[in-house]
């Protein structure tokens, strides 16, 4: 006898989408199996602000996933993001790498997929605190990302599992999945240590969803490469790559940039892993309206190449490899009032000075002569005739540095100067498993489908190279989570 006929393992957007779609639109009897205790559930998507990026054609399709009201319409721009758009980002982003049948998916399923969320009962805004700025009196989204989901990532999951509860899914916390039951034809359930003790629950079918290698130190190193077990963790300590594991344990195809990942600039003090009291505040994303350096006091990747939704997923890396894996980020008071609000936290490692001379001595691990140096030769080099504006690519930049500034330079000359010392986070590894684009059946390596098995989320390989656009990690989830639910509960029947 089966105990479900679906199981989902892991507890975050992809997994929730998963069991909705199985519970409520095939009417499966589903399990959701979290390995972490329930105050500590919800994966990396708990960790997120919530931004999710999906193909629109304006205020019309915006309507139907988020409330705009009339001062909202007068005062503020939403734009519009085309699904050729999204094509775009995603091939420029990923260099051309990306599988063409996923993107397809996930582009062409976006809005549909976030309004049958809503229809669900789950809830979103518009995201002014982080993809807005004010320009002549009227707010304008910039990036390709105007909606958050409504309480970020936390209020995401927490609907979820509300919504799942009263589907009649069975939610079990501190139930660790250890291997598949799988006898050599289809899946057919899960070994799991539910509070110490060993079982098998038996079901028709199973979905993993339970995240990347990115809480993994020893995978990380062996698949990143050396260094990267030196990288803080921004989520959740639970995402060890379990399902990726045990899906290549029963001849599951890897697939994908196994050796990239999504990393940023996260506070140098921040805990190893990540602390839901705080968020995703570590993070410092406003670096595009100043410089970084490093420890030798020298700047090392142009802050202004695109706007932040594009280039902040692959800085990360770029400060790992820098001397003691520290930068520090430098702002003026011309930017100051635009930075967004994690750099107004109360756990921060912050400096302020009112003389790059003073600053330069409060900048720890830096060569402050080299420091003083590359502020003088960057002031100098800033295309001041071009006008600022942070909403588009301004092409104000600099001329004749070794590494450019492409976009919004402006010089440090408006004291008091503030710094903030971040170091690499990463969030979420880029390598997993093939799936079938079309039903979310995970591939073995024959290229062959694998019975009963089926997968959604950070462990399907193949969306992302070596970078990737902001938002699009919530909305991949939740399009593939859905696919997968609703694949799963057709065949269980």
């Amino acid at each position: 006898m089966n105990d479900y006929d679906v199981v989902v393992v892991g507890a975050g957007n992809a997994a929730f989408c998963a069991a909705l779609a199985a519970a409520v639109d095939e009417g499966a009897h589903v399990a959701v199996l979290e390995r972490a205790p329930e105050e500590d559930f919800g994966g990396n998507s708990r960790y997120t602000a919530g931004a999710i990026r999906f193909a629109h054609q304006g205020l019309e399709d915006l309507e139907t996933i988020i409330e705009i009201n009339a001062e909202e319409r007068l005062n503020t721009d939403f734009g519009e993001y085309t699904a050729n758009e999204f094509y775009d980002d995603m091939y420029r982003i990923t260099n051309y790498r990306c599988d063409a049948d996923l993107v397809e998916a996930l582009v062409t399923r976006s809005l549909p997929t976030l309004q049958w969320m809503r229809e669900k009962g789950i809830r979103f805004q518009p995201s002014y605190g982080r993809q807005a700025f004010k320009v002549n009196g009227k707010y304008k989204f910039w990036g390709g990302l105007c909606v958050e989901t409504w309480g970020g990532g936390p209020g995401l999951v927490e609907t979820q599992l509300s919504l799942a509860k009263k589907a009649g899914i069975d939610v079990l916390f501190e139930t660790r999945v250890l291997s598949l039951l799988y006898d050599e034809q289809s899946v057919h359930g899960v070994r799991v240590k539910e509070r110490g003790k060993v079982r098998e629950l038996r079901s028709k079918t199973v979905i993993l969803a339970s995240g990347g290698f990115e809480a993994n130190a020893e995978m990380r190193t062996r698949y990143l490469g050396p260094g990267w077990e030196l990288a803080k963790v921004r989520g959740t300590k639970y995402n060890t790559g379990d399902g990726i594991r045990m899906a290549l344990d029963i001849g599951a195809m890897p697939y994908g940039n196994w050796s990239g990942c999504h990393s940023v600039g996260w506070d140098f003090n921040a805990p190893p892993y990540g602390d839901l009291e705080v968020g995703d505040n570590f993070q410092k994303h406003s670096y595009p309206l100043g410089i970084i350096v490093n420890a030798d006091g020298n700047r090392f990747v142009d802050e202004g190449a695109d706007f932040r939704n594009y280039t902040y997923a692959k800085y990360g890396g770029e400060i790992l490899k820098q001397r003691n894996q520290l930068a520090w980020q430098i702002f003026d008071q011309k930017v100051t009032d635009k930075l967004r609000d994690e750099y107004r936290i109360r756990q921060i490692t912050k400096v302020t000075a009112d003389t790059i001379e003073e600053l330069s001595r409060k900048l720890e691990g830096v060569n402050s002569q080299q420091f003083m140096k590359t502020v003088e030769e960057y002031n100098s080099a800033v295309m001041e005739h071009v006008v600022f504006d942070p909403t588009i690519l301004d092409g104000r930049g600099t001329k004749g540095l070794l590494v450019p500034k492409s976009n919004w330079a402006n010089k440090l000359d408006q004291p008091p100067f503030e710094a903030y010392q971040i170091t690499c986070g990463i969030t979420f590894t880029f390598g997993g498993l093939k799936i079938d684009p079309h039903s979310g059946q995970v591939m073995d390596v024959d290229m062959h489908p694998i019975d009963g098995l089926y997968a959604a989320g950070e462990l399907v390989g193949g969306l992302f190279f070596f970078n990737y656009p902001g938002g699009t990690g919530l909305t991949s989830g939740a399009v593939f989570g859905r696919m997968a639910g609703l694949s799963a509960g057709q065949a269980a029947k």
